[in-house]
């Protein structure tokens, strides 16, 4: 096997062969095939595609680079989500804990944001004392004794998808179906979940713009799912304006307490139990009902014993930004456009975010939402408020918001778009 023939074979539009695929993963991952080498098929991948067998040996490939976690000790059944990512994506907070109220082990492997859109990692961490970083055995005594648990993934699992996407991430090969969908389910399957719920965003706020590619997306990563034993389903959610009313990392853990508590933003409140609901599902725990476990303080509960269990104080007030910008309506009607890419961008430009994965992030950075399409607007009320620690980022914010903002006459028709929108199993 040489690099210089497999990049010729997708560079020509035929088909990788087994022998290929396992050799290029596993010489470049051993460091054999160069980085040049490999952003040259990464890009004949994204301008050429690759049929389903490829991708399910592409993703086999990047599962065999490292190892692979096992659950089976445990005396519960295992459940995981994965989310595209979005803006105000705050959902896996309340999920875990909230789904192993219900008897379900959750073991959730969660990453760092980077761009507009938020990480799961850097919202916890919000939390004074709450370690992201946990060995295989923590990981697994958490979960034993909570049931819930959302950290960092080792360096151990997929190691070739590690190196694969710091390449992607700059080289444009980014927006890659096959690519996307083997490095998402690559790092699932070796998680050793038993059922998998993917929640695949689509709008100006995700990777996927529109239907069409998201339906793609998600189809494929179930395949995949599937193809490895994995009971795997998909829901298609709406990201055009923000979840909730917050983006940014303290600003969410709040919202994120509010829901536990029984509280919270509807479309975060629909979002977290139709998820549970299909979490529950595929782990066979069908007479469960997280609405139940909401409202009775049960996942509430979980949630303080979770934190607890990474060393963080549930108790202990979050990071407040020391300075904060209001941004008001400029006119009288109803509030018709939020656009979920301007604020996360906005919010990036804050410090909630970072534009490289060793950037730091600022905790209290981010942005309040007080209206959300559909709502009447008064001329002068406030719309936004921004917060950060250094205010000479708030022109940056606001250039981000221009044209992220519409307001129409209080009696235009508005129908907002639903917060699910399609089920792919």
């Amino acid at each position: 096997m040489d690099a210089i023939s497999v990049i010729r074979t997708k560079r020509d539009r035929g088909e990788l062969t087994p022998g290929q695929i396992d050799w290029v993963i596993d010489a470049y991952t051993r460091g054999e095939v160069a980085h040049e080498q490999m952003s040259s098929l990464a890009m004949a991948i994204f301008l050429n595609g690759m049929n389903r067998a490829e991708i399910a040996r592409w993703t086999a490939a990047m599962i065999a680079s490292g190892e692979r976690m096992d659950f089976s000790s445990l005396p519960r059944p295992t459940a995981d989500k994965h989310s595209t990512g979005g803006v105000g994506d705050k959902i896996t907070l309340p999920l875990a804990p909230l789904v192993a109220a219900c008897g379900a082990a959750v073991p959730q492997l969660s990453g760092r944001g980077l761009g507009h859109t938020g990480g799961t990692l850097d919202k916890l961490e919000a939390i004074p004392g709450w370690r992201a970083l946990l060995s295989n055995d923590e990981m697994l005594a958490v979960l034993r004794d909570v049931g819930s648990v959302i950290c960092a993934a080792g360096d151990g699992l997929a190691p070739a998808d590690k190196k694969l996407y710091a390449l992607r991430d700059v080289t444009g090969t980014v927006e890659s179906i096959p690519l996307i969908a083997s490095s998402i389910m690559s790092k699932k399957i070796a998680e050793g979940t038993g059922s998998l719920v993917l929640d695949v965003k689509v709008g100006s706020g995700a990777f996927m713009k529109n239907l069409d590619d998201a339906r793609e997306l998600a189809a494929t990563m179930v395949e995949l799912g599937t193809d490895h034993g994995v009971d795997t389903r998909a829901l298609l959610t709406d990201m055009s304006t923000p979840l909730g009313r917050t983006a940014g990392n303290a600003l969410e853990v709040r919202e994120s307490v509010e829901v536990l508590a029984g509280g919270g933003p509807q479309d975060v409140v629909e979002l977290t139990l139709a998820l549970a609901r299909e979490m529950l599902d595929a782990a066979g725990l069908k007479d469960a009902d997280p609405a139940k476990a909401l409202a009775d303080g049960s996942a509430m509960d979980h949630w303080r014993r979770m934190i607890s269990a990474q060393g963080g104080d549930p108790d202990a007030p979050l990071p407040v930004a020391r300075e904060q910008h209001t941004v008001t309506a400029a006119a009288t009607g109803t509030l018709t456009t939020l656009d979920a890419y301007a604020v996360g961008l906005a919010a990036w430009r804050l410090g909630a975010g970072r534009a490289r994965k060793e950037d730091p992030v600022q905790a209290g950075a981010g942005i309040e939402l007080h209206a959300k399409p559909g709502d009447p607007v008064t001329a002068g009320q406030p719309l936004l408020t921004l917060h950060t620690d250094t205010p000479e980022k708030f022109p940056y914010a606001l250039e981000a918001l221009d044209g992220g903002v519409a307001i129409a006459p209080a009696d235009t028709a508005f129908t907002a778009r639903p917060v699910v929108l399609e089920r792919i199993v």
